[in-house]
């Protein structure tokens, strides 16, 4: 495969962006525009990655590269400072970057929202990544990272929990394709079971779905959520909280319109891209007895993931963390900056 050029920017200090023309990707590329980090995009079509970098203003280089290609992403990310695959399914994508990365010796970050694909990151390549000396930050994005960085923030001084529950009040969900292809090879990888954390570990089961009741920070107050519907936060927490339960829940609405196959894909509604949906994530924290809370409100789950990604980027390159190798998000970053640096994107509140 071959590389081109829009523009003058060579690749030295370069964020390369892998599934750049995705929904996400998008997002993620447009956000290191502004914030005017050079960018390379990547992924397997070269026509419409041309047309992506050709679509603003500054210097963005074009390398195509595919996932069963060793040597064309090795050429994707030579001189680059950092990737960021944005490319689902991660089952498929995550194992082929990280190892490029890897070997090209600079920072990995995914927005994987796959569960089994983040446990594998997290079992597979950190003691690599611990030898290389590279970052490697899996779920840096609205399912995982967010949550994640929220549960740290709650938790304050406190070193472990008894509990924690992470509830998404999402005013609606039009999945993008990516997310639905990802969501069926997760289906298929659990041959149909559902996954919980529970008793320190990630559990399969065939228990079927219940509704029950939320009360979330007003305006939104008290709504219908499905519960045990896991999300990424069951493998990012428990990778540095001790903490035997993680749940995660969802608003009926929107776990409806994931489910439903006629649901549209996000239609922008704004200069930026962003759709109309708008959410809360609510975090609760509990050990011994005490309870504390953190609650991020903000719009467009895909459009929120690009700061977060490209904020954990800045960080890993000017040496703002806290670990090295694979981690999570408030492992590798202090979570309360963290989600300061958000203000733009994210309101912020913290009750202990």
């Amino acid at each position: 495969m071959s590389t081109s050029r829009v523009g003058t920017t060579g690749a030295t200090g370069a964020v390369v962006v892998y599934g750049a023309t995705g929904h996400t990707g998008r997002f993620i590329v447009g956000e290191l525009r502004r914030r005017g980090i050079a960018t390379v995009v990547s992924g397997r079509n070269a026509d419409r990655l041309a047309a992506l970098a050709a679509e603003g203003a500054g210097d963005v280089l074009v390398r195509p590269a595919a996932v069963d290609d060793p040597a064309s992403l090795d050429r994707a990310l030579a001189g680059a400072a950092a990737v960021i695959n944005a490319a689902g399914p991660f089952a498929t994508t995550g194992g082929p970057v990280v190892e490029a990365a890897l070997r090209a010796g600079i920072p990995y970050v995914d927005v994987a929202a796959e569960i089994e694909a983040n446990a594998a990151m997290f079992a597979d390549r950190a003691e690599a990544a611990r030898t290389a000396a590279v970052p490697v930050v899996p779920a840096m994005a609205f399912y995982g990272g967010l949550g994640d960085l929220l549960v740290a923030a709650a938790m304050g001084e406190w070193t472990a929990a008894d509990e924690v529950h992470v509830a998404y009040g999402l005013s609606s969900w039009q999945p993008t394709a990516g997310t639905r292809e990802a969501g069926e090879v997760s289906h298929e990888r659990r041959g149909g079971r559902r996954v919980r954390f529970a008793d320190g570990a990630l559990q399969y089961h065939g228990d079927e779905l219940s509704e029950q009741e939320w009360l979330f920070p007003e305006p939104l107050g008290r709504r219908t959520v499905i519960a045990e519907f896991t999300m990424a936060d069951v493998v990012t927490v428990p990778s540095h909280v001790a903490v035997p339960e993680v749940r995660t829940y969802m608003a009926v609405e929107a776990a409806r319109d994931l489910a439903g196959a006629d649901t549209p894909a996000p239609e922008a509604v704004d200069d930026l891209g962003r759709s109309d949906q708008t959410f809360v994530v609510d975090v609760l924290v509990r050990a011994g007895g005490a309870e504390r809370r953190a609650t991020a409100r903000g719009r467009d789950i895909y459009a929120v993931t690009a700061p977060l990604a490209v904020e954990a980027v800045e960080r890993l390159l000017s040496g703002r963390t806290r670990t090295t190798g694979v981690a999570s998000a408030a492992a590798m970053f202090d979570a309360p900056d963290f989600l300061r640096a958000l203000a733009p994107y994210l309101s912020v509140e913290l009750s202990h």
